[in-house]
């Protein structure tokens, strides 16, 4: 059920280089207790800069799957925040140059692959996606290509994060529920689990 071998939808184009976690979420929405609530709050002191223009302020992009950057995307602090948001606002693929280590791997943890792309293709998916908001981008990370409309551009992930998604694994949570028998029979055997029950 946790597999995740494509993701389709239409996209939202964020141009620009090194976009930081503290832009993605400013710090003053750090200190909520959940993540909920989040999504909205993406971007704020961008948005409110630009005054509605900013793309996750734009109707034609709004209930985007798929998020279109580019080189070095979530970089700065680590916080799990930032992809938190993008994802609460509904992202569930992101396809950029390239992304900060820390950010990547807080991406793999929620389930929100990040594929990488030459520049070129980055270029060319945010022009389609600017001229048409309606086209579909497909994700697909058993073919490890992307494609928008007629176009057709080659991805790149690592095989351990790939493999993650494309089996599940990356959902931690989800394959300790399913070994449920197994980690009760583990448990059983352990001499401090029934020490407060003696």
């Amino acid at each position: 059920m946790s597999e995740i071998k494509t993701v389709a939808g239409r996209a939202v184009p964020l141009v620009g280089n090194d976009i930081d976690t503290d832009r993605i979420i400013p710090a003053r929405f750090l200190k909520c207790v959940t993540f909920d609530g989040l999504g909205e709050h993406v971007f704020a002191d961008d948005r409110q800069q630009l005054g509605g223009s900013h793309p996750f302020d734009q109707s034609q992009y709004q209930g985007a799957k798929v998020l279109v950057v580019n080189r070095n995307f979530g970089c700065g602090s680590s916080r799990e925040h930032a992809p938190q948001a993008i994802a609460k606002w509904g992202i569930t693929a992101i396809v950029g140059e390239s992304f900060a280590e820390i950010f990547f791997g807080n991406c793999v943890a929620l389930g929100v692959p990040c594929v990488k792309v030459d520049s070129e293709t980055a270029l060319a998916l945010q022009k389609r996606v600017t001229a048409d908001p309606q086209v579909s981008v497909s994700v697909d990370l058993e073919h490890m290509q992307v494609n928008c409309g007629d176009f057709v551009g080659t991805i790149a992930m690592g095989d351990g994060p790939r493999q993650m998604f494309v089996t599940g694994k990356w959902d931690a949570t989800g394959q300790l529920v399913a070994q449920e028998s197994a980690t009760r029979a583990t448990a059983a055997k352990l001499p401090y689990i029934t020490w407060a029950q003696a």
